[in-house]
């Protein structure tokens, strides 16, 4: 008998926060919520941790909304310290399709094409940004266990 493997990713940096559960490496649960992080992740972790034993946590830690990723890594870390679960960091442009994400007015973060780790913040003239989307599978997605938030704040 094999015993489940369950992973969990948190994309919190857009609105609708979406939450998904792997199960063996296969999408079985979706959550998709509008609102604050700091008043969804909290409901949306107590419903998980009673219904589910999790493993591993995966969270969006940049680019995107400065104030949703300090949020989410700081409930995340206590959730996998007090829970005895591994914490992960996964680049937001892992679930756009490389798309850009919405940085302040009509700033966006864009991976630079020539160094996918060198993120670039620019101007966006025509709306052509991808929303985000969890992968139906959990399969090569590159992710680290460096968990700090990852700002990109660009120079004053």
């Amino acid at each position: 008998m094999q015993l489940s493997n369950i992973k969990v990713i948190v994309i919190s940096i857009a609105n609708p926060i979406l939450v998904g559960i792997y199960e063996n490496d296969i999408l079985i649960n979706t959550i998709e919520k509008e609102g604050k992080t700091s008043d969804i992740l909290p409901s949306i972790f107590e419903q998980i941790l009673l219904k589910y034993s999790v493993n591993d946590i995966f969270y969006v830690n940049g680019p995107g909304s400065y104030m949703a990723i300090k949020i989410a890594y700081v409930f995340l870390k206590t959730i996998s310290i007090v829970n005895k679960i591994n914490l992960h960091a996964v680049s937001g442009f892992e679930f756009n399709n490389n798309s850009p994400i919405k940085a302040l007015g009509k700033k966006y973060f864009f991976r630079d094409s020539s160094d996918e780790h060198n993120i670039i913040i620019d101007f966006l003239e025509q709306n052509v940004i991808e929303g985000f989307k969890l992968p139906e599978k959990f399969i090569n997605i590159p992710y680290t266990d460096n968990v700090l938030p990852e700002y990109n704040l660009p120079a004053v």
